[in-house]
């Protein structure tokens, strides 16, 4: 949860909470130990207190620590660990679930949180993990089983990324600021993985996540399709690829800063909640909002035009909506406390705190000296403004991913406003490959869950836009079921 840097304005530098989230810096790994480097792995051999390394000569600066875990979910394996990157100088957190279904055979799927900065953790403990943080006043530091866990048919991927979000940490207190640096490490963990883990070479792959997912997975994607050239010409095995899913996306800014009157000013979500005289001002600032931002931050990517474009489009379009108190996640909600410290959802401080217990730590395998937990790192979104990454054009990288055949599903909580649907549909439709036409000439279908209309779908050709009735900016938090429903059909390769 997502989307720090400001909504619009991604070249302002961080948001409040870059003041209030140190930067995780961890000089001394202590526990667990780590015992020899191995390049080949049964997991089932792996110890529950001792991390085995992983490493590839393919890629010498980066190694894979793991262990097993009874964290979350004891029906199922779990593990934990870390990816050494840049000669162990830093390190990214991730947790793995087998299937609930057949690990030996289901497919493989990562999630990501956006933020950027936001931990994957979120996306695990409040949303789509085997366990959910629990809700009641008795168990408030433990987890509840979640029947509605998307490992339900897959095996399942957790991954803290970049360095200094979550519980990934860095030795010299630096971390990258363009989702294509951010890029090699995700493709390097991937590759060492598939290649170590032999159980599941040669699976379908499948990378998912949401808000800033919409910029960090067709940059990752591309990368790993990339990188199966160089591997082929190694001799690795390439990581079989099928699909990415974005939930609730940022990936073309532009359609989405002119998706924010259409969401405040019509009824594409709900009815109308701005002025007629508010919206009217909107509507006029929007030829300017739109020629500075195509000028300062898509055309020429000037700092300083792209920064007075954003302090414009914020003023006239973003100001007026949070002038309203509602929740920019969920606007059939109020922003339940300020939304810098709880990000308008109270259950991340219990998040927070749940993954602050040593016990939880230990079991992780996580250093105690990391310092408490946060949901998102300010440092990190100030990073990725500073080095204006939210504006470069990431919708060509979906337009060669379809074109290589890797299918593309953009799915979106109807009551969102920071990543909403109308601005999805918006860069969906305008999308320029080869389906364009294909797709364009689909008509919007009503999806069902157990008889009920959960949204409106349309594809062709690989890509795939649907909308979720009721959610927000997290369809897996707002409607479990549905996400579900649409995750197993989307890996089952069935129509939704």
């Amino acid at each position: 949860m997502k989307l720090l840097t400001g909504i619009v304005s991604f070249a302002l530098g961080a948001s409040a909470l870059a003041t209030q989230i140190p930067f995780k810096v961890a000089p001394n790994f202590g526990s667990p130990k780590t015992n020899h480097t191995v390049s080949t792995l049964d997991l089932s051999s792996l110890s529950t207190t001792v991390f085995s390394r992983l490493s590839h000569p393919a890629y010498p600066g980066h190694s894979v620590r793991i262990k097993k875990s009874d964290f979350c979910d004891q029906t199922v394996k779990a593990y934990t660990g870390y990816i050494d990157v840049d000669h162990g100088s830093k390190h990214l957190f991730f947790y793995f679930f087998e299937s609930r279904n057949n690990p030996d055979t289901d497919d493989v799927t990562m999630w990501i949180n956006g933020g950027p900065g936001c931990s994957s953790s979120l996306g695990l403990l409040m949303e789509l993990g085997p366990c959910r943080i629990a809700d009641s006043t008795e168990n408030s530091n433990g987890t509840a089983w979640n029947p509605y866990a998307w490992n339900t048919k897959t095996n399942l991927f957790f991954l803290d990324q970049p360095v200094g979000v979550g519980f990934s940490y860095s030795d010299i207190g630096n971390t990258v600021g363009t989702t294509e640096d951010a890029a090699k490490d995700v493709q390097a963990f991937v590759t060492i993985f598939f290649e170590t883990f032999k159980k599941f070479q040669g699976r379908p792959f499948h990378m998912s996540g949401e808000s800033y997912a919409g910029r960090y997975l067709p940059v990752f994607a591309s990368e790993i399709v990339d990188g199966n050239v160089r591997a082929k010409e190694a001799g690795i095995a390439p990581i079989n690829l099928k699909s990415v899913l974005i939930g609730n996306g940022m990936t073309d800014v532009l359609s989405m800063t002119e998706s924010y009157v259409d969401i405040q000013c019509t009824n594409a979500s709900i009815e109308p909640f701005q002025s007629i005289s508010q919206c009217v001002q909107m509507r006029k600032a929007l030829p300017k909002c739109r020629e500075m931002m195509s000028k300062g931050c898509f055309d020429q990517v000037d700092a300083l035009s792209c920064t007075a474009a954003s302090m414009f489009c914020d003023q006239m379009i973003s100001v007026p909506f949070f002038a309203t108190g509602k929740n920019p996640y969920d606007i059939s909600k109020p922003c339940e406390g300020k939304i810098e410290e709880t990000l308008c959802y109270p259950v991340t401080k219990r998040i927070n705190n749940y993954l602050d217990q040593p016990s939880v730590r230990e079991l992780l395998g996580v250093d105690a000296s990391l310092g408490p937990f946060q949901s998102c790192s300010g440092e990190v979104g100030q990073a990725f403004s500073q080095h204006m990454d939210m504006p470069r054009q990431t919708t060509y990288y979906v337009a060669e991913l379809l074109e290589r055949g890797i299918k593309v599903l953009i799915y979106v909580g109807t009551y969102d406003w920071i990543c909403n649907h109308v601005g999805n549909y918006r860069w969906t439709s305008a999308l320029e490959w080869s389906g364009h036409d294909a797709f364009n000439a689909e008509s919007l279908r009503e999806w069902k869950v157990d008889g009920r209309v959960a949204g409106m779908t349309k594809s062709a050709n690989g890509l795939t836009f649907a909308t979720v009735l009721g959610a927000g900016h997290m369809v897996p938090y707002d409607k479990p079921v549905e996400a579900l429903a649409l995750v197993n059909r989307w890996l089952g390769g069935d129509d939704l």
